[in-house]
């Protein structure tokens, strides 16, 4: 950042505004700041920062003030959207992550410095190429616009003012993504009890054949496919459904439920292997899903095809996702379990969303560190079945009241994103001297300036003379 500034403002450099505290720092692994707080009181405790903010507690401190703590390394120097510097108070302990910065008094204000270093361009002053580092040196270096120390207090007052009717009006955009994921929840638990489609039913009772004869039909396919079992879901169902509807195991009505292949992901092939990972917010790009290192001698037994689910035993526990147009050799690593449904593929893909088939999922989750599920224990999940044609009109419903949540979501976020810019404006209007009006009375930034000159030349003669005797 450079360019002409207002009157009474002076360009310096970072090192002639801060006190740099580094010295002070002291790192404390993990492991060891717990030893020292267990069976501590929770007065007893003080937070112990790093790069990016709070990063645990400690039964100890090393300050005791306001100051401005800038990462070092592994702070986000390249992301205008995120914070790379934060003001702390009081007793706290500070590893060797962050820079400890204090403004010189009657120079600089701690949180002016502190806004300016959330939108500095760090591009010219970093080193390293993935985790990026700040070091003590380039960091003086680097330029500020400094007004007089009373304008800078103005300055602070009319951002942070804005800033927080920024963040309530944040706070409210994210109050209502909140609200649109019950509200998700919601739909897809009326659908799976059956009130989404209470009155179709109604107006089409004489025209739908009942699910008790599709679980007769799946039954023959399921006699087709040597798949013994059986078709009851037992007695301990999850809640009422309708009278025409049937309770399944979701082993009943779906076919070839297996584990995936095992084996390395590569760059370059002719089968795609698809892993959790390459499952992010419901979408897969198929473009970037890799190949198999080792291809299956039976690659039939683990293609998919469009219309299978595939559920996720392990890490993301429990999550769906729908096959749809996969490429022509596509085959699913061994943390995913494949079904291939024998009812409306979509129907069943909503239901392994709702809140009827999580509460079965929490239920039979085992493992500790890593909660995972089996197979087997998937196909014993009960599945409520409506008629074939109520599954594709509660698929046309939930799509039709998702896609109306979806609309809303999208502007959500697009006013979200707006609020992100205009907080960068805020703050570029600030440094260039036009958020606040100026006033003729402060005394320049340049007269502060001249002040340290002095006082560093004093010291100095001070030590010279001190050396000399």
């Amino acid at each position: 950042m450079s360019g002409e500034l207002p009157k009474g403002w002076v360009w310096t450099s970072l090192g002639n505004c801060i006190e740099i505290l580094d010295s002070k720092r002291k790192p404390i692994n993990a492991e060891e700041r717990q030893g020292r707080i267990q069976n501590k009181k929770e007065a007893d405790l003080y937070p112990y920062y790093g790069a990016t903010g709070q990063v645990g507690w400690i039964d100890g401190y090393i300050f005791d003030e306001e100051l401005i703590l800038l990462g070092e390394d592994g702070a986000p120097f390249l992301d205008f959207s995120k914070d790379k510097s934060y003001i702390i108070k009081g007793k706290t302990w500070v590893n060797n992550h962050a820079h400890v910065l204090r403004a010189i008094e009657n120079i600089a204000n701690n949180h002016y410095i502190c806004h300016y270093l959330n939108i500095f361009d760090y591009r010219n002053y970093i080193t390293g190429t993935t985790r990026y580092k700040l070091n003590q040196s380039q960091m003086r270096k680097m330029p500020i616009p400094l007004p007089p120390l009373a304008e800078q207090q103005r300055i602070v007052n009319k951002i942070e003012e804005l800033f927080t009717n920024l963040d309530k009006g944040v706070q409210s955009l994210e109050e209502v993504k909140s609200k649109l994921k019950v509200y998700r929840q919601a739909i897809l638990k009326y659908a799976m009890e059956g009130k989404l489609t209470e009155k179709w039913r109604e107006e089409n009772k004489d025209k739908v054949e009942p699910a008790s004869i599709l679980l007769e039909k799946i039954d023959e396919l399921n006699k087709i496919h040597s798949i013994n079992g059986d078709m009851s879901a037992g007695n301990d169902l999850p809640s009422k459904i309708p009278l025409n509807w049937i309770w399944s195991k979701l082993g009943n009505i779906t076919l070839f439920h297996q584990y995936g292949w095992t084996t390395r992901a590569v760059n370059k092939g002719t089968v795609h292997l698809l892993r959790t990972t390459d499952i992010t917010s419901g979408r897969i790009d198929w473009d970037s899903v890799p190949y198999c290192e080792e291809e299956p001698e039976n690659v039939g037994k683990y293609l998919l095809k469009d219309g299978d689910i595939v559920i996720s035993r392990a890490g993301s526990v429990g999550h769906s996702y729908l096959i749809t147009n996969p490429p022509q050799k596509s085959i699913f690593a061994s943390y995913l379990i494949r079904f291939r449904p024998l009812i409306n593929g979509k129907f069943l893909s909503y239901f392994l969303k709702s809140p009827i088939y999580w509460n079965a999922i929490s239920e039979k989750s085992i493992g500790i560190a890593i909660p995972n599920v089996n197979a087997s224990k998937l196909k014993q999940i009960n599945v409520p079945i409506p008629p074939l044609e109520e599954q594709q009109e509660i698929v046309n419903r939930i799509e039709k009241l998702f896609s109306l949540a979806d609309n809303i979501e999208e502007t959500v976020d697009s006013k979200l994103r707006e609020s992100k810019i205009l907080r960068q404006s805020i703050l570029k209007k600030a440094f260039e001297g036009k958020l606040v009006p100026q006033d003729p009375n402060d005394e320049p930034a340049e007269v502060l300036l001249e002040k340290i000159k002095m006082e560093k030349s004093n010291k100095g003669k001070a030590i010279q003379g001190k050396l000399i005797q």
